[in-house]
């Protein structure tokens, strides 16, 4: 029933997705729980089962057996979410579940960003990526998505107000949207795309008489480590003295991919993150070995930096005494797991939380930078790389001082 692979993300995107990890229904919350095993009321009818066929059968109305299952399950996980202050569990039906699905493999139908939730005020964009429908409506980091086709998202969670965004290629969706959290809304028309997610960039810069890498990585998907390990190697063959890894806008994705990332500056057998799970148990993930070696890295993060984003810059300012640029992340702190359901829908369900390195839980408070800059509105330069360079270009001249 449950999935096998194990997964980590702030919320849906390439859009931000969460972390999941494996359990039995068994040990499921009892609202839950009804849906998944038998109860008193048959060998193998739930509450919610036969409540669901007698709506179908008596109600006065003719009605949609399938919509009234997701509206009973939606209603269950949204009491969770309220009692326990939940904002990552969700549930998804057959189509979001598709799309869910997309996004995780790094592909993806829609409009060409990562998102974040911004409290109950809709969808912040996190990263726009180039040439994309958003890209060419002139969509900007910092933006808040408050509707989508006439209706409000607010207090929607990220997964379901993602869902009404993707869609099929050559589809179109309007979108409010007020410019960097602000103002009215303003009404952007895209035509949805297939989005093949550029999980890295890298170029090599100079900087003040030093030659500076610059790696961005985008996404935990799958092959992120292997992308992310190619880019760190063709900057440092452009001759890049040190590297910048930019996190910004990073919602997360994959566990594995996580401890993978970790894994090529981190050595072997130190700890990347810890799981806490009731059903899961605890866990401790370390790194699987083939770091590159110790050079100068700086790593630079955002409030959308979240989940397995704040696992690899949490890991790096810990083990390996990386500096950590820019603003405070996300906070995600928990995990998730998919469970598949009988009807083709699945349960996104937060089952534990994790744990940095040396033991310190990041959920509502995310990770502290060891060097605070904050990225203006509307700035036409970018403030956050420009500091990350200077600090860089310092860990630079320490190794050269110490050579």
């Amino acid at each position: 029933m449950s999935r096998a692979f194990l997964a980590l993300g702030a919320l849906a995107l390439t859009l931000f997705v969460g972390i999941w990890i494996g359990g039995h229904p068994d040990n499921l919350p009892g609202p839950v729980r009804d849906v998944l095993v038998e109860t008193e009321l048959g060998p193998a009818q739930s509450a919610s089962d036969q409540a669901a066929e007698v709506i179908e059968r008596m109600y006065f109305r003719p009605t949609d057996s399938s919509e009234v299952t997701n509206s009973s399950i939606r209603g269950m996980i949204q009491r969770l979410r309220k009692q326990y202050d939940d904002r990552f569990s969700h549930y998804f039906d057959s189509r979001q579940l598709k799309q869910f699905n997309e996004s995780i493999d790094g592909s993806f139908s829609g409009v060409g960003m990562t998102v974040g939730e911004v409290g109950s005020r809709g969808l912040r964009v996190g990263f726009v990526f180039k040439g994309s429908p958003a890209d060419r409506a002139g969509l900007e980091a910092g933006d808040v998505i408050v509707s989508a086709d006439g209706e409000s998202i607010k207090g929607e969670s990220a997964g379901l107000a993602v869902a009404r965004i993707k869609g099929p290629a050559g589809t179109d969706v309007t979108i409010g949207v007020k410019v960097q959290g602000e103002g009215r809304p303003k009404r952007f028309t895209l035509t949805r795309e297939e989005i093949r997610v550029p999980i890295t960039s890298n170029r090599v810069e100079q900087v003040d008489g030093d030659r500076l890498g610059y790696v961005r990585l985008t996404t935990f998907s799958n092959g992120a480590s292997r992308s992310l390990r190619h880019a760190v190697n063709q900057a440092r063959k452009k001759g890049a003295e040190g590297i910048v890894i930019d996190l910004r806008g990073n919602g997360g994705g994959l566990l594995p991919e996580a401890v993978l990332t970790a894994s090529i500056f981190v050595p072997e057998n130190e700890v990347v993150v810890e799981t806490s799970s009731r059903t899961e148990g605890d866990r401790v993930y370390r790194a699987i070995g083939g770091d590159i070696g110790d050079f100068p890295l700086t790593v630079l993060v955002n409030r959308d930096t979240a989940s397995a984003a704040e696992i690899l810059a949490a890991a790096l300012q810990t083990n390996v005494d990386v500096p950590v640029v820019g603003t405070r992340t996300f906070g995600k702190g928990v995990f998730q797991q998919v469970i598949d359901l009988d009807n083709g829908g699945a349960l996104d369900l937060t089952v534990g939380e994790f744990l940095t390195a040396d033991g310190v839980s990041l959920a509502g408070k995310g990770l502290e930078p060891d060097v605070h800059v904050a990225q203006p509105p509307k700035a036409r330069r970018d403030r956050q790389l420009e500091r990350a360079f200077e600090v860089l270009g310092d860990e630079v001249a320490t190794e050269q001082g110490s050579g």
